[in-house]
């Protein structure tokens, strides 16, 4: 903002209301924040003396800033976390992910990249928050995201074969920059679960990121995944632009269980 630099204030009972075509005008054209900090700013810039582009610069990036705050909002709610969890409360040295990997997820340059994340290893490692964290912070820098189990996810494709949405339901997702997809392999899938988790990686291959945790190494991700031919497709798309990350070493639920509540560490999952 290059707007003059005043000590001067204007006191809240000397701030006239806008005239009523200018509160009409404005409200038609649903420019709140404009209609709503007007008064004040058009006080102060007469005050001191600003000229029309400060006083115009000052209105649009108010506008600016309270829809992108609400937008952030609204990709919040529509990302469904589980919990908040952020990047700056995950405790990297703690964890078994290397601080030059971690720096490099937490850039999102991946996602503009349209690459993927996987992410294995025993539970309590930290792959969830990371996840979240990192849908987050994807949130904030602009990005639609949205978040489920794998159980969640299929059972929502269920119910999109049951009245023959399942196409209009993955086309939704895919208008996500991101899809986060945790918790694949805590149940196995029949044959048209796997089907259907492959018709969503396959639609979102080279055209929106996947970021995918399991407990599974994926040479094991047979076990939960009846077909042979249809697993090893799902995880050449999903690993063909992707980092990798293997977590390891004790649940950090376990480890805070062990330790005198003072003395706890940073909870991640």
């Amino acid at each position: 903002m290059t707007t003059t630099e005043s000590t001067e204030t204007v006191p809240p009972q000397s701030v006239p209301e806008l005239p009523a075509d200018l509160e009409a005008g404005l409200r038609r054209l649903k420019l709140a924040a404009v209609r709503r900090t007007a008064p004040e700013v058009l006080s102060r810039a007469k005050l001191q003396r600003w000229t029309p582009e400060e006083v115009l610069r000052t209105l649009i990036e108010a506008e600016i800033a309270a829809r992108d705050a609400s937008n952030a909002v609204a990709r919040l709610k529509a990302a469904a976390f589980p919990v908040a969890k952020t990047l700056d409360t995950f405790d990297v040295a703690a964890s078994s992910i290397p601080q030059s990997t971690f720096d490099h997820l937490a850039s999102l340059e991946w996602i503009r990249a349209q690459a993927n994340l996987a992410i294995v290893g025993p539970a309590g490692t930290g792959k969830s928050h990371t996840l979240i964290g990192l849908g987050i912070a994807a949130v904030h820098a602009g990005h639609k995201v949205r978040y489920f189990t794998a159980t969640d996810l299929i059972e929502t494709l269920y119910r999109g074969l049951a009245d023959n949405t399942v196409g209009r339901i993955i086309d939704t997702l895919l208008r996500a920059d991101l899809i986060i997809l945790d918790e694949i392999g805590f149940a196995p899938l029949d044959d048209t679960g796997t089907q259907l988790l492959f018709r969503l990686v396959a639609g979102a291959y080279e055209r929106r990121s996947l970021a995918v945790a399991s407990h599974w190494p994926f040479e094991q991700w047979g076990r939960f995944l009846p077909e042979h031919t249809t697993a090893v497709s799902i995880l050449d798309r999903l690993l063909h632009h992707a980092t990798i990350v293997v977590t390891d070493g004790e649940s950090y639920r376990m480890r805070e269980a062990n330790h005198p509540r003072k003395e706890r560490p940073k909870q991640q999952t």
